[in-house]
């Protein structure tokens, strides 16, 4: 056994074999007796980041719409009501959890030359985690900004296997310059590693899967082992069965928890793979085998996948980007028959905007599962959510009208105590907490000068 160092598991431990690499969850075993309690609190007590985009805003945004409260509650504080057609009341078993702030604004988003007017869609996914105005271009000469996410991984992930990760769920491949002269990279993506280094996100379940478990050390080895239909924890049997006879009963018990987790979401994905590969027409025909049709399955599985990358501290940094802007695809499952985009330019017609919220409604209400994944899986004596921030939002708050002002945010989670939940923040107008990024760096305790001092700026009091 060579990952054993004297008498307690490092933290990153990997059981190894035949081109597989498998990661584990924090075990009791990976403390040291003699300074238990320090050591666990300094394996567990630095906070994981999950940015996840919505592109085109909520109805609830729309003011037209503003006295139904779909999206910002009627009162601030702890004691706010969410109505029944608010996309949040579905995740009312998580409200401890969960901290609303509405009256956020991503005004560099909006069109500052005549060149750019009309072209938000084109350029707001870049905006969102950057808060930088994108550089109108179709050549190599991009410019946004360096995004919140790798901000946070630069400072608190360099210890980790993957600093950071990208998801997303929509095709995001689409090289060269998109409309109004901007290029594709600013709607590809919400990661930017530099100004001018956008980072490429995972569509495929299977490659996420596959680049978190090393399946293969080459793209034939990974190829043979998805036709032989071998498991990767059929590759390191030896490995586990050694570990488990050092382990203690606890131990044995996570790890057979773990180990199932992990079993299960091979398995779904092959039946994915199985299925998209049988010959049967697909609703997404130019979509990889291990891409599902269905839209909530696939968050589904792109969900359990960032949950296994946090529980074996793979990496404590994740951005997830759940659509593409101008997409036109359609929910039949959110009650509503309306392609996404066109349904969101709603043309100040109620009807339509009802129709918008029903779609908002099916998309937010991905996030229970999430949630639920991240309240029961432990890390030590807390959940993934108490170690967690969990930031939702959107660059655009109505796209009928390619409006920026008063757009949605949401935060999940208790970040290791920074986070209280249970509450409905607004942010004062034109101060420099209306700025998401500023916003979510407060609650992180990361008080950067070169996006303003937010010290003394930030008046949500719970």
């Amino acid at each position: 056994m060579n990952f054993i160092t004297g008498k307690h598991l490092p933290r990153r431990t990997f059981l190894r074999g035949m081109g597989a690499t498998v990661a584990l969850p924090f075990l009791d075993a990976m403390v040291p007796a003699a300074r238990a309690q320090g050591a666990a609190k300094a394996a567990t007590d630095l906070t994981r980041l999950v940015c996840i985009e919505e592109v085109h805003g909520l109805a609830g945004c729309v003011p037209l719409v503003a006295n139904k409260f779909l999206f910002a509650p009627e009162t601030t504080g702890r004691n706010f009501t969410l109505v029944p057609d608010n996309p949040f009341s579905q995740l009312e078993a998580y409200r401890s959890a969960m901290t609303l702030v509405s009256n956020t604004d991503v005004r560099m988003a909006e069109a500052f030359a005549a060149p750019e007017i009309g072209g938000d869609h084109f350029r707001s996914s870049a905006v969102w985690l950057t808060q930088a105005h994108p550089k109108q271009t179709q050549g190599s000469d991009l410019w946004a900004g360096t995004s919140l996410d790798q901000l946070y991984a630069k400072k608190f992930g360099q210890d980790t296997a993957f600093p950071s990760l990208q998801f997303c769920i929509e095709n995001l491949d689409q090289a060269g310059g998109c409309t109004y002269n901007y290029s594709c990279a600013y709607t590809d993506t919400i990661s930017w590693a530099t100004p001018n280094q956008p980072l490429p996100m995972i569509r495929d379940p299977r490659v996420a899967f596959d680049t978190l478990f090393g399946a293969g050390g080459t793209p034939e080895a990974r190829a043979e082992r998805r036709v032989t239909r071998r498991n990767i924890l059929d590759f390191i049997q030896g490995e586990v069965a050694s570990l488990k006879r050092q382990l203690g009963v606890a131990d044995r018990a996570r790890m057979e928890q773990y180990l199932d987790f992990v079993t299960e979401v091979e398995r779904r994905i092959k039946m994915v793979e199985a299925q998209n590969s049988s010959g049967e027409s697909r609703e997404l025909p130019d979509a990889p085998a291990g891409v599902p049709d269905s839209f909530s399955e696939h968050m589904k599985l792109m969900f359990d996948i960032q949950v296994l990358a946090l529980q074996t501290n793979l990496t404590r940094v994740i951005s997830f980007k759940t659509g593409r802007d101008a997409q036109n695809r359609v929910f039949p499952e959110s009650g509503s028959n309306g392609a996404y985009h066109p349904t969101s330019h709603h043309g100040n017609r109620e009807a339509t905007i009802v129709e918008f919220n029903k779609i908002n409604k099916y998309r937010v209400g991905q996030m229970a599962y999430f949630l639920e994944k991240m309240k029961t899986t432990m890390d030590g004596d807390k959940s993934l959510l108490d170690r967690s921030m969990i930031m939702w939002g959107s660059p655009m708050a109505d796209p009928n009208v390619h409006n920026h002002r008063r757009c949605p945010l949401a935060f999940f989670g208790h970040a290791n105590g920074k986070l209280k939940g249970g509450l409905h923040l607004k942010t004062p107008d034109g101060t420099p907490m209306a700025n998401p990024m500023l916003t979510a760096m407060h609650m992180l305790g990361m008080e950067d000068k070169s996006f303003g001092d937010s010290t003394g700026e930030f008046a949500l009091n719970d």
